[in-house]
């Protein structure tokens, strides 16, 4: 890893392909748009990309070893400041049994980082990573690794890979970590739970949805895994305490609920008592939430001069400048609007972001002074997106239209291996805020050598 590594131009490697294969690419992809994206998750009802975002293996290997060390970076500033889950819970200020399945005795370990994926926007040209998501409840994996297995199918069909590839599936690595980091017998029963009553495309109708998810059935068996797919609230104890998923108990669980926002159901209340009966290894623990909190990106800026030289520069170059919003921070909230951001410390999905160059003067300050009042919430350094041109297909028409939009990226890591990452993808006309509820569109990325 390269502190001062000088990243390609965005869209680079996509405009290094040969002329006539990226509009090869473009025409194939817009002609079987139904086919990749099909039983993939948007509420875009316009707009479907006719190609994925490409990168350079040598930058996606960079990106995956700065992700990497600036997770380590969050760990010890936490460590710094706390033993136990229980006490970074107090000095994050967050509910006592709003995380839910937390342990309050357990040592802040390495083990922690056994999955996490930032949310990288390029800004500049330079990465900037304004969240970390450090849990097993990593969403768009699926829609990810999916989606881009299927534009590789589509471009091997006609020959159009010559010096391309997808990423490596984030899926495959997700099962290595699993079986790795539980020290799993080979034939392993597990249970992937989801919470069926969250917000998400698809999740009102599980059995479909469970359908949906089988292939990753087949996908884990050759990791030694029996995987068993479920809703969370259909688990149950047996006599001895063991975790019964599909009839019969398991060996283990792949958490794949949010820990802060799981409906409470007795299903819930069984996956606590076979944690706290000690049958039930889990991926992973609930401590690992808590990482996620964004007032650790305050603490990575507060401990700058108790670190090395390179982590002061990746911490600098590529994390945010980042307080907590507290009613001192109020007067510089007003002064610097266009330049900064408030967001709820320990939210997710763009709920609660206030962007102020988006917003009134008097807008703003309401919702500052509110967020003050509520308390939890950060104030960030606002970081504009580079525009990258994409391809997309017009579903009404079928129209091909190339347009300059944002991206973000977010590269999973799992057991502190980098493997494929999720793109989302603006569109025509979109804003600035990146995520599903506001139509963006998922994919996983190529690369080039």
């Amino acid at each position: 890893m390269d502190p001062n590594y000088t990243w390609p131009p965005l869209g680079r490697a996509w405009t290094d392909l040969p002329e006539s294969t990226r509009t090869a690419m473009v025409t194939t992809g817009a002609e079987a748009w139904e086919k990749i994206f099909h039983g993939r998750a948007t509420y875009n009802k316009q707009w479907r990309l006719a190609r994925p975002p490409v990168f350079t293996a040598d930058a996606f290997r960079e990106l995956n070893e700065v992700c990497d060390r600036i997770a380590q970076l969050i760990l010890e500033a936490c460590r710094r400041r706390a033993r136990t889950a229980g006490e970074l819970r107090l000095l994050l200020d967050v509910p006592d049994g709003e995380t839910r399945l937390l342990d309050p005795d357990e040592e802040l370990h390495e083990g922690l980082l056994a999955a996490y994926r930032p949310d990288v926007l390029f800004s500049g040209g330079v990465p900037c990573i304004v969240e970390y998501n450090i849990d097993s409840s990593l969403g768009g994996g699926f829609d990810a690794d999916t989606v881009i297995q299927r534009y590789a199918e589509l471009y091997r069909t006609h020959d159009l890979l010559d010096g391309a590839r997808p990423a490596p599936s984030l899926l495959d690595q997700r099962f290595v970590a699993i079986r790795d980091t539980l020290g799993l017998p080979d034939g392993a029963r597990v249970a992937l739970l989801m919470d069926f009553d969250a917000d998400y495309p698809g999740l009102d109708d599980p059995e479909t949805f469970i359908r949906i998810l089988s292939p990753l059935v087949d996908q884990a068996r050759p990791f030694g895994i029996d995987l068993v797919i479920a809703p969370v609230a259909t688990a149950t104890l047996d006599p001895q305490n063991r975790l019964v998923v599909g009839g019969a108990p398991v060996d283990a669980l792949f958490r794949l609920f949010v820990p802060n926002r799981v409906t409470p159901s007795a299903g819930l209340d069984a996956v606590a008592g076979a944690l706290a009966a000690g049958t039930l290894p889990m991926f992973v623990s609930s401590a690992a939430w808590l990482l996620s909190n964004k007032l650790n990106y305050a603490w990575l800026w507060d401990d700058l001069d108790l670190l090395p030289e390179d982590d002061r520069t990746l911490i600098r170059r590529y994390v945010p400048h980042t307080v907590a919003l507290t009613a001192g921070q109020f007067d510089r909230a007003l002064a610097e609007q266009a330049d900064l951001v408030a967001k709820p410390a320990g939210g997710s999905a763009g709920h609660g972001v206030l962007i102020g160059r988006e917003m009134t003067a008097v807008a703003w300050a309401d919702g500052v002074r509110a967020a003050i009042a509520e308390g939890g919430n950060i104030l960030q350094r606002y970081h504009e997106a580079d525009r990258v041109a994409m391809d997309f297909v017009q579903i009404e028409t079928g129209e091909t239209v190339t347009a300059d939009v944002p991206y973000s990226l977010a590269p999973y890591l799992f057991d502190r291996t980098g493997s494929g990452a999720l793109a989302r993808v603006g569109y025509p006309g979109c804003d600035e805020v990146l995520n599903l509820a506001r139509g963006v569109l998922l994919t996983g990325i190529l690369l080039t050598d």
